[in-house]
């Protein structure tokens, strides 16, 4: 059992959970203060910590292992994708589907056990089919990358939902700093996902598969991944625009971000993708994390 979890885990990249989770956070750190309710703070947040926590990874599990079981032809047939752990046999269909279908159950069940608004229960199917949705859309869009980039930007909009539920009823313009929030991590989403699908340019051709490296090639998708991440930096910078509280710390992070970026670019050539991987999974855990950081000190000394 423990070394078939340790398979399952492996399989959906449990680890990677650390690129959009700290972008919850952070939005759930901003509502905080805002102030949501008249109520003793520490306990509701405690709850509401928890709740935010288990729905990311539930429902990022859930979204995860649906995608091996819609692309395990796809995997097997592909060179570098052919080690996965359904094509080698290490983990069974039967299996993975029991996997996704429990956590698909239990991020359902999260949002109404641990978040005290009823709004992500609520919320809670559209944004599971929408997750799910995605593992589909190579096959019929080459805006694929930007549909990834939009079920990552749910993360901290939702986490702004669960803590701030009756404010966005009263007034969807509550909304708009975790929009700000979200649509600079749509951006980076779409941008590192077009960087890494550049790998499988030959392969996704081959097979009739939407990308925009397989579309336009790579020294064009690697230009639109930079206007991606440029867009990104704009929409960070601005979010003070919209969420005042945020200082100075969190301006020099942003630049920091901006610099990482350009660092992660600058490790990527047309000629030359044997470094995606560091800009892919080193980098982008660093600019999470650390906007995270340096975002809720910012906000906790301001």
């Amino acid at each position: 059992m423990l070394v078939r979890l340790r398979h399952m885990l492996e399989m959906i990249r449990f680890s990677h959970t650390v690129f959009a989770l700290p972008f919850a956070l952070f939005a759930a750190v901003m509502a905080w203060t805002l102030g949501a309710r008249s109520e003793p703070p520490v306990a509701w947040r405690w709850q509401e910590l928890g709740g935010i926590v288990l729905c990311m990874v539930l429902g990022r599990s859930a979204a995860m292992a649906f995608n091996r079981l819609a692309d395990q032809r796809l995997d097997a047939a592909n060179p570098r994708t052919a080690s996965r752990h359904l094509p080698t046999g290490l983990l069974s269909v039967g299996g993975v589907a029991t996997f996704a279908a429990l956590c698909s159950v239990g991020f359902v069940a999260a949002t109404l056990l641990f978040l005290p608004n009823r709004l992500p229960l609520y919320l809670s199917v559209p944004v599971l089919a929408f997750l799910l949705a995605y593992s589909y859309t190579k096959r019929f869009t080459w805006l694929s990358h930007f549909w990834l980039g939009s079920a990552l930007m749910l993360a901290p909009v939702s986490a702004w939902i669960a803590v701030r539920g009756q404010f966005v009823l009263a007034g969807p313009a509550d909304l708009l700093p975790a929009i700000v929030l979200g649509g600079a991590v749509l951006f980076w989403v779409a941008g590192f996902d077009i960087i890494y699908s550049c790998q499988d340019v030959a392969f996704d051709q081959s097979f009739r598969l939407l990308s925009v490296p397989a579309r336009w090639g790579v020294l064009r998708a690697l230009r639109m991944a930079a206007l991606c991440h440029l867009a990104t930096i704009v929409l960070l910078f601005a979010l003070p625009w919209v969420f005042p509280p945020l200082g100075w710390l969190y301006v020099a992070g942003v630049l920091a971000v901006a610099a990482l970026l350009v660092y992660e670019h600058a490790l990527v050539r047309p000629d030359d993708l044997t470094r995606v991987n560091q800009a892919f999974f080193h980098v982008n855990a660093v600019i999470s994390i650390g906007l995270l950081t340096v975002g809720a000190v910012d906000l906790w000394v301001g």
